[in-house]
């Protein structure tokens, strides 16, 4: 992690931002995009679902309005009591069975105006009638059928079956079984009503999925693909395993396509059967609209990017620049050419900056002058000491000067409206004095938290609203005496390490209370933090004469030397969770 932090700070500033840029904002839309995309295609999946099982529901209620038809003239038919007479009545020659015959039409009616229905038969264990593919004679080879037997032990009740029969045809496969009983002769028959399978496909046609009608016995009685109808189940490209299924939505291969099949059971009114309605579709035609969707999306994402990418690079190389040009001019002036003019067009921050930076190097010059004046005037009187005085001050003059110049900077910043700068130098003018007034004795908790504070201050004038900092101290400590600079280190080392490095800065907070018999002194941010690798490190070079971090390594030995092994640097951090340190001095003893 930290060699990945030192080349992010090896990067231009181009780079930086760009790379801040895609991080902070081109990351999320992304990942908010493939998202939307995402939940868009499931929304889309999801609605073609909806449809197939709308066709689903559709082709049932389609197929029962067709069995409708069958169960209604069932019905009727029971009732009809020429139908009886014709069924029960026993004929003493074949003339007899022919008038009665042909009297009759009502079968032959119903045929005119229900196309739905393909024959009307009528089975009854009468060996005096004829067969006339509407009457039937039942015989031990009828009466023996498993359709036969369970008419007649579903008394009233409706079976559907496909079954071979002499009549039937390829547009007849599905078949009304349904008990007769005749009154006066206390007797049953059993009426079979062939349906139109023509019909039942046209209705299964309309659907664009494969669609098949089946019964219980696993025959294929209607479909809208060819060569399934009359086949059984089990012998279609469905496999065996198919028959076996209840009803659900199963994932299976048909034809090596991957497929959903839905399986939902049809039990129409007064039936002691069922049928199955079994519809077939490809994965890939449901989410083909979803997966053309997702393309979309991709593509519109990716445009986005790269546009992006390209105007913020734009944006970045010309700001860049103008920080180029004014950092250059900065060199000139940082070797004493001030002289040197900025030239950086704009009315943005940067132009501000640039004009600000002109008029500072203007006074600066100014007071240079006045400085260097003033300093020949007192360099020729202090010609006039002798040679031992001079020593004597020389260890001194130059903090003293430097004050001094600082003061006077500061005034001609205070009296050219320039207060941020007046009162920074004022800070920084203030933290010299401190400096210069530490004499290695203890002094008062108060003390060390100005210095601290005439810290944080300029720092703060250096970050401006990147750096905050909070001061809580409780009154009753601020007596407090201790060894000078124990704090401000530990401030310094929170601004440098933690927040400097921090992209959007972050604060310091400094607090000391009184617990159990000891002044407690805590200094947190919120900055980058420490890795735990880098922090058990640090806390082993403690115990080294060579620490990576001077500042801390001195505070710890000084506390150690000073109060015991108990009042060493406590370090709590974590990567990006911000640093706490802390330390304890005995208020008794």
């Amino acid at each position: 992690m930290k060699g990945l932090f030192m080349r992010f700070n090896d990067m231009k500033l181009r780079n930086k931002m760009v790379l801040s840029y895609m991080l902070f904002f081109i990351l999320p839309v992304i990942i908010v995009g493939f998202f939307i995309v995402r939940e868009y295609r499931e929304s889309a999946l999801d609605k073609a679902i909806e449809q197939t099982e709308s066709a689903v529901e559709r082709v049932k209620n389609r197929t029962d309005e067709t069995l409708q038809v069958a169960i209604n003239l069932s019905s009727r038919l029971m009732l009809d009591q020429t139908m009886q007479q014709i069924a029960t009545t026993h004929y003493a020659n074949t003339s007899d069975v022919v008038e009665a015959y042909r009297d009759y039409n009502t079968f032959r009616t119903y045929l005119e105006f229900n196309p739905e229905i393909h024959q009307i038969k009528l089975l009854v264990e009468n060996p005096t009638l004829l067969n006339n593919w509407e009457f039937f004679p039942a015989g031990p080879e009828k009466t023996h059928t498993f359709w036969y037997e369970a008419a007649l032990k579903h008394s009233g009740l409706i079976g559907w079956y496909y079954f071979a029969d002499e009549t039937r045809t390829p547009s007849s496969l599905l078949s009304l079984v349904r008990s007769v009983y005749f009154q006066e002769s206390k007797s049953f028959g059993v009426l079979v009503i062939d349906l139109n399978t023509d019909y039942l496909n046209s209705v299964l046609k309309q659907e664009n999925s494969e669609t098949l009608l089946t019964d219980e016995n696993g025959y294929v009685v209607a479909s809208n693909r060819p060569n399934l109808a009359g086949r059984l189940l089990k012998d279609t490209r469905l496999g065996p395993d198919i028959g076996q299924k209840k009803p659900g939505t199963y994932e299976m291969r048909v034809d090596g396509v991957r497929s959903k099949v839905i399986i939902d059971r049809l039990l129409p009114d007064k039936s002691f059967t069922s049928l199955n309605v079994i519809t077939i579709y490809s994965i890939d035609s449901i989410v083909h609209e979803a997966n053309r969707i997702s393309v979309l999306g991709m593509k519109i994402i990716a445009v986005f990017v790269v546009l992006s990418v390209l105007l913020i690079y734009f944006i970045c190389t010309v700001l860049t620049n103008r920080l180029l040009k004014f950092s250059r001019q900065i060199s000139k002036v940082s070797t004493g050419n001030f002289n040197a003019v900025l030239t950086v067009d704009g009315k943005d921050e940067i132009g501000q900056i640039s004009r600000q930076f002109n008029q500072m190097v203007a006074n600066i010059k100014e007071l240079m002058e006045e400085v260097t004046l003033s300093h020949r005037r007192a360099s020729e009187l202090e010609r006039k000491q002798n040679e031992i005085k001079l020593k004597m001050l020389a260890s001194q003059i130059h903090p003293h000067f430097l004050y001094n110049a600082l003061e006077s900077i500061r005034m001609k910043a205070h009296i050219n409206g320039q207060k941020e700068i007046s009162q920074a130098v004022k800070m920084l003018g203030k933290l010299l004095r401190k400096n210069l007034e530490l004499t290695g004795q203890a002094i008062p908790l108060r003390d060390e938290i100005e210095l601290s504070r005439c810290y944080l201050e300029i720092q703060k004038f250096r970050h401006e609203d990147r750096l905050d900092y909070e001061l809580d101290i409780d009154p009753a400590v601020l007596n407090v005496k201790l060894p000078p600079l124990l704090i401000q280190p530990l401030v310094e080392n929170s601004v440098v390490h933690g927040l400097e490095g921090s992209s959007g800065g972050g604060k310091v907070k400094v607090s000391a209370r009184r617990a159990d018999g000891e002044l407690r002194v805590c200094v947190e941010d919120n900055g980058i933090g420490i890795a735990p690798d880098k922090l058990e490190q640090i806390r082993q070079s403690f115990a080294e004469q060579e620490a990576e971090r001077i500042g801390l390594y001195n505070v710890h030995q000084r506390l150690l030397l000073t109060y015991g092994e108990a009042s060493g640097l406590r370090i709590e951090s974590g990567h990006r969770t911000g640093t706490r340190i802390e330390f304890r001095i005995p208020l008794e003893g």
